[in-house]
């Protein structure tokens, strides 16, 4: 690819000390994850867009899971994938292939094509939230557009993130940034993103306070290429909890991987009653519900799930996933339609324009899309479901609890899961995430 800068010795070597640091540390790390507190959380989580601490270590805070190198919890099956970013994986933006089913790429899933769907608004309020910024900020938070920034991402709390940080610019400032993504996600999107912040410093109230990592200004914008109407570009919005990334080419856009979670995932902030994933919660049981008990029997791998069973989280950009499940291939009309309405819950973040783009191609692979699940199917169970396909991956987790509701009780990936701990992701199988393919078909067909 293309316009690639390569990390420096300098950093790979300050990086390589802190990871290993890291790992050293893991007893203390391990004691902190279990009881949703870090003694240094608040010293390690401010903008890292002016500090000099290497890019990707965790601070074993809230939602922190291990250091990174340690080994998975839950067992064989059970975790691994929620990663602690790109430490665990060191995935390179020239080494990336994407989620596959056995390490091979199906091609010829992606093309560069008119979608009839304007750019033009984006565009507009990425252009103006960078004008906004001071010559220092937008130097922070401007890579290339093939940088390995787009990989390095976490939901954790305490990582040491990149570019302009939200509460750290004005109020006009921060205005145009959730100007950019209101016009780059749908209404929905929009709540849900900002309700996820709101959660983050409940979450930090809750904790105690002091935790700059748990407010709801501890997000970060940065942008890949300049925003253009034409040339490939993109932008992260990133912090605790929430991962976009968002890639335009044109008129075609690629929002994935859009990790989105929250725990608490119902509480009252500032007075105001919040409660996420409830569709994804109803969507997922109401197309189980509505499978015969022999289909069940094949959907349902087990009644019983681990605290943390996501395999296509933070650091897992290049991971081998296999089918499992049923296939909707003899789905009835009508449970196919809950399998859509499933899926359009998550594709739903994104503007409704978009979002009607990537849903033809959702359904133009529907009969080989997989549906899988492990859990108990109550309406307050703890489960986990996985929609899978050619051409998209989702994954919701209910997972035990690392800071909320544990006063008194055990946390931590070895808890017991609850509807109060939940992580989503949303993934572009086969080389889609981060709109790679379309990158390289426009390089080779267009330069």
């Amino acid at each position: 690819m293309h316009g690639h800068r390569p990390r420096t010795p300098e950093a790979d070597r300050s990086r390589r000390w802190f990871m290993n640091k890291a790992l050293l540390a893991g007893g203390v790390a391990a004691v902190a994850t279990m009881t949703g507190c870090s003694s240094d959380a608040s010293d390690t989580a401010t903008a890292s867009s002016s500090s000099g601490t290497p890019n990707g270590a965790p601070s074993g805070g809230p939602d922190g899971g291990m250091p990174t190198g340690a080994m998975p919890s839950g067992g064989p099956g059970g975790g691994g994938g929620n990663g602690m970013g790109p430490g665990q994986s060191e995935v390179k933006y020239a080494d990336f292939k994407g989620l596959t089913t056995d390490g091979k790429i199906t091609d010829g899933l992606y093309s560069i094509h008119a979608t009839d769907v304007s750019t033009d608004g984006i565009v507009k309020a990425a252009q103006a939230f960078l004008d906004g910024l001071t010559a220092k900020e937008r130097k922070s938070c401007t890579f290339d557009v093939d940088d390995n920034e787009w990989l390095a991402w976490s939901n954790v709390d305490g990582y040491q993130r990149k570019g302009v940080r939200m509460g750290d610019i004005t109020a006009t400032k921060r205005n145009l940034g959730y100007a950019l993504l209101g016009a780059a996600l749908s209404a929905d999107g929009l709540t849900q993103t900002r309700n996820i912040m709101k959660l983050n410093a409940f979450l930090g109230d809750y904790s105690g306070g002091n935790r700059d990592t748990l407010t709801e200004g501890a997000y970060f914008f940065t942008f890949m290429g300049t925003p253009s109407t034409t040339k490939p570009w993109g932008f992260q919005y990133e912090g605790h909890h929430v991962a976009i990334n968002f890639f335009v080419l044109g008129d075609q856009v690629v929002m994935t991987p859009t990790f989105m979670g929250s725990e608490p995932t119902s509480a009252t902030y500032k007075g105001e009653k919040i409660t996420l994933f409830k569709p994804e919660t109803k969507a997922g049981l109401t197309l189980l519900r509505s499978l015969t008990a022999a289909q069940r029997a094949k959907v349902i791998s087990s009644t019983k799930k681990a605290g943390d069973d996501m395999k296509a989280g933070a650091g897992q950009d290049n991971a081998k996933l296999a089918y499992q499940g049923l296939v909707a291939k003899d789905f009835t009309s009508a449970q196919k339609q809950n399998l859509l309405d499933l899926v359009r819950v998550y594709v739903g973040n994104m503007n409704d324009g978009h979002a009607g783009v990537k849903m033809t191609e959702v359904e133009d692979h529907l009969d080989a899309t997989y549906f899988y699940w492990m859990g108990e199917t109550k309406d307050s169970s703890a489960f986990y479901y996985r929609v899978h396909s050619p051409v998209v991956l989702i994954e919701y987790d209910a997972q035990s609890p690392l800071a909320y509701g544990t006063k008194g009780g055990m946390g931590g990936p070895n808890g017991t899961p609850t509807q109060q701990h939940i992580h989503t992701i949303i993934r572009t199988p086969n080389g889609g995430d981060y709109g790679v393919d379309l990158l390289k078909l426009h390089l080779d067909n267009d330069h």
